[in-house]
């Protein structure tokens, strides 16, 4: 079945001021944060199982308003390999394809707050047909799409090995016929912050990509979402780029559908939302006022009281008042929990600095309520 990424990619190349919109939703968070990684149910009020959270992937695939589904290669197996779900819908699968060490969030691990290295898990094989060393003929059965990231931290120590690691997966990615697109996260531990972030995430994605042909380069990117004139100075250098934002933390309904409208509006082509999906109270009406904000059928005020009219209807309680949830927030735009305050034209990013406490003077309970508030601060 012909799929609609394509078919927007193709429309944007031959025309850059077409309407076309990309929008994914990242089932991807086991790869990071294991398992609260699958977010909380409303109604049971704790982290749902691995086999609820493909479900819910499940129904959003069905719904088909996506154009992306990206997936863990042990979720994408389940999907694309063996119930072949894929094979009948508009929408692409699409694998993490690296975990580099900053989105690894065990209970009580530091990795976050260090610098970012470079490590990948997913094999592309196993994305591809699900063992090592696949044939050609085998390669086309699975995910052929992935998301590879980079943290760059302004230290050349730190950041070469993390280029040479993209180099080295782009020549594989290549090889084996396998897309990706490329997600640049905000430095995560450095010293030396760049005081004008959103130039100096566009810079990286200018200098990186300026040596790699076109055979090589990422479908699309993914980047932190600075505000209006970071996301029009990306636009406007090259429109092949095709900029997309990533979501963050949930915050307010509001946060999220202004965010996307806002980044479409100043040239952002796509948005990949993660947490502000899968902690939203109904995913799947959640979804469908996203498509509308993509589309232009909408607008994020007037969606976001549409959707509480939508949950009143489905008897769900929504996790804020409506008023409450038409304001703006502060929101956490990199897994290791930084926050972006977005307020203003130019936003600036605030590290959060939370001690640990002694957990060895601490009662089981108190372990498990510090490990609860913990989680819901960085999963949003």
């Amino acid at each position: 079945m012909t799929k609609t990424l394509d078919q927007k990619l193709a429309r944007i190349h031959a025309d850059s001021s077409c309407k076309d919109f990309i929008l994914a939703d990242a089932k991807d968070a086991d790869m990071a944060g294991g398992l609260a990684a699958t977010g909380t149910d409303p109604g049971k009020k704790q982290y749902r199982t691995l086999a609820e959270y493909r479900q819910i992937m499940r129904d959003v695939l069905e719904q088909g308003l996506v154009d992306i589904l990206l997936m863990s290669v042990s979720s994408s197996e389940i999907l694309t390999l063996r119930e072949k779900r894929f094979e009948r819908s508009t929408v692409t699968p699409a694998i993490r394809a690296n975990d580099t060490t900053d989105i690894h969030l065990a209970q009580g691990g530091r990795y976050p707050k260090q610098p970012s290295k470079p490590f990948r898990t997913a094999l592309l094989d196993h994305a591809q047909c699900g063992k090592w060393e696949c044939s050609p003929a085998e390669r086309v059965a699975g995910a052929n799409l992935g998301l590879y990231s980079i943290t760059f931290n302004n230290d050349v120590h730190l950041d070469l090995p993390a280029l040479e690691a993209y180099k080295a997966f782009r020549l594989e990615a290549e090889k084996k016929g396998f897309r990706h697109f490329l997600e640049i996260f905000d430095p995560n531990a450095c010293d030396n912050r760049p005081p004008d972030l959103g130039r100096f995430i566009n810079d990286q994605v200018a200098r990186t990509l300026a040596g790699v042909a076109s055979a090589g380069r990422p479908i699309f990117l993914k980047v932190p979402y600075h505000g209006p004139a970071a996301m029009e100075q990306l636009a406007a250098y090259d429109p092949h780029l095709v900029p997309g934002i990533l979501g963050g933390s949930s915050g307010t309904t509001f946060d999220a559908f202004h965010m996307l409208w806002e980044a479409k509006k100043h040239g952002a082509r796509a948005a990949l939302y993660g947490r502000k999906i899968n902690n939203s109270e109904h995913q799947l009406t959640f979804i469908k006022y996203l498509r509308m904000l993509a589309d232009g059928q909408i607008e994020p005020t007037e969606a976001c009281k549409a959707y509480h009219g939508d949950l009143q209807k489905l008897k769900i309680a929504p996790h804020r008042s409506l008023e409450d949830d038409l304001k703006r927030t502060d929101t956490v735009s990199s897994y290791a929990g930084a926050k972006v305050i977005s307020h203003g034209k130019t936003p600036m990013r605030a590290p959060m600095k939370e001690p640990l406490p002694d957990f060895s003077k601490m009662t089981p309970k108190e372990k498990i309520a510090w490990n609860q508030k913990k989680w819901k601060r960085i999963l949003g």
